[in-house]
């Protein structure tokens, strides 16, 4: 005699429905005799009261009970969230397929027919309680996983927030040095321009990551109101200027280019792209920004000539810490896209990226 499976509890907890004494007295001995414990009922309602009271690992149910037969018994079971994922295995004497579909369309998992052999509803009977057991063992274990990932993403917001300061100070301070140094120091000065392009990068960055997790809890909401974003793109060509190098950077636009959206989110969705553009476009390359109303929305575009991107990436570098692993493509996406993506979807645009490998990229976004 072939013990049942147990589920993590001393023994595992099985339900018995059905209205004939003879087969409860037969499917209790059987299970008990396995090492199950075994609670016998008579009717559905009854088994609807027993299974909220204390929840089972598994349910025996027949079909034909007065009162609320066995399909209508699983489906009210299916319908209450603390006992809905308990593995229901109907036993029945009705052997026609629609029986069985029926069965299955009100949420059972397995269907035995009478009269039916012993060895075979022990089998059954232990296959499910495993199944159910290993079901409950991996969601636990996700949910020790999103508990780990939220604990993980608390301490890193932490200990961003807590850099912003400290890297704030610094580019206070080498506006300080760039001051009182003397303006014949050629080498000096480039050193302290990169340092500052290096600061206000990790800003950007820090920017980024703390606006992410706001943007992902609702807490970042965009403040709407009507601006020119043309003098907001050129501005932002003019703080690129010294990073572009010998890079073509052109902005096509009409004079004025009303756009209805939050000014500071918008205009950094448009200096993460830029940025990107600025890093994967080679020396002496161009990148063109163009700015285009659709109706009452506005398209902005920003067109590399840099290595492009692989169709199988596309989506990819919109998530977040979305990387780029093939030595094809460009690498170094991480929070940028993200908030780019988020901060758009925020205002109910869209964004995305038309690229093909060694053709330059077109990313692009509607607000």
């Amino acid at each position: 005699m072939n013990p049942i499976p147990a589920t993590g509890s001393p023994k595992p907890d099985v339900l018995v429905v059905d209205d004939t004494p003879e087969n409860l007295r037969l499917l209790v001995n059987l299970l008990s005799e396995r090492g199950c414990k075994v609670r016998p009922v008579p009717s559905g309602e009854l088994a609807l009261r027993a299974a909220r009271a204390s929840r089972p690992d598994l349910i025996l149910l027949d079909v034909s009970m007065p009162g609320i037969d066995g399909y209508e018994t699983c489906r009210l079971l299916k319908s209450i969230e603390i006992i809905r994922d308990i593995p229901v295995i109907f036993i029945s004497a009705h052997d026609e397929p629609e029986d069985k579909v029926r069965a299955f369309r009100a949420g059972g998992v397995d269907y035995v027919t009478k009269p039916f052999n012993v060895d075979e509803v022990a089998a059954r009977v232990g296959t499910h309680l495993t199944l159910h057991r290993q079901r409950q063992e991996l969601e636990d274990a996700n949910g020790r996983l999103r508990e780990l990932e939220a604990l993980r993403e608390s301490l890193t917001h932490m200990l961003v927030h807590d850099m912003r300061s400290p890297l704030l100070a610094i580019d206070l301070g080498l506006d300080l040095v760039a001051m009182e140094a003397p303006q014949d120091n050629v080498r000096l000065g480039e050193m302290l321009a990169l340092s500052k392009r290096s600061v206000r990068s990790l800003v950007g960055m820090v920017s980024d990551m703390l606006d992410v997790g706001r943007l992902e809890s609702d807490a970042l909401k965009p403040h709407l109101e009507t601006f020119d974003l043309v003098p907001v793109v050129e501005e932002i060509v003019r703080m690129f200027r010294p990073a572009a190098g010998d890079r073509q950077v052109r902005v096509d636009a009409e004079r004025t280019c009303l756009t209805t959206g939050d000014p500071e989110l918008v205009r950094r969705v448009v200096q993460n792209l830029l940025g990107n553009a600025v890093k994967f476009t080679p020396c002496e390359g161009s990148i063109d920004i163009v700015l285009r109303k659709e109706g009452t929305r506005t398209r902005v575009e920003v067109a590399d000539t840099g290595p492009g991107i692989e169709p199988a990436f596309k989506e990819r570098i919109f998530e977040k810490y979305g990387q780029v692993d093939s030595p094809k493509a460009r690498k170094g996406f991480g929070l940028g896209l993200a908030f780019a993506r988020m901060a758009v979807e925020a205002h109910g645009g869209s964004i995305g990226v038309n690229s093909n490998p060694g053709k330059g990229s077109r990313f692009w976004f509607i607000v």
